[in-house]
């Protein structure tokens, strides 16, 4: 019995591959990028295209330029906040210590019971 496909080893849309088949190819033109890492990255563009000032680098992820010497400083990377940073940023010492002895004497007294009691 001669199984298999007729078409083994070929997929949809194949054929001869070339410039007859797909037309010409518009002119191309590679542009030098570097990064501060020193990383180069060289694209292509087609010679019409507008280049752009910035790329970014492939391999780090920094902004790359198109001066060598003169590259594009890296993106300033926020550390992680926690939320009690983020309260710290709102408040002084003082306000908080205030707000902790204010709380802190509610519950004591028992004039308040903790968040979420119906006392």
């Amino acid at each position: 019995m001669a199984g298999g496909s007729a078409i083994r080893g070929s997929r949809v849309g194949a054929g001869p591959m070339g410039e007859a088949d797909r037309g010409e190819t518009a002119p191309r033109q590679r542009v030098a990028f570097w990064c501060a890492n020193g990383h180069e990255t060289r694209p292509t563009f087609a010679v019409d295209a507008a280049i752009p000032e910035q790329w970014d680098c492939p391999r780090c992820g920094f902004p790359a330029g198109r001066d060598r010497d003169n590259t594009p400083a890296p993106p300033r990377v926020e550390p992680y906040k926690t939320h009690l940073a983020y309260v710290r940023e709102r408040r002084r010492d003082e306000e908080g210590e205030a707000i902790l002895d204010e709380a802190l004497g509610r519950l004591r007294d028992g004039r308040e019971g903790p968040p979420g009691t119906d006392r």
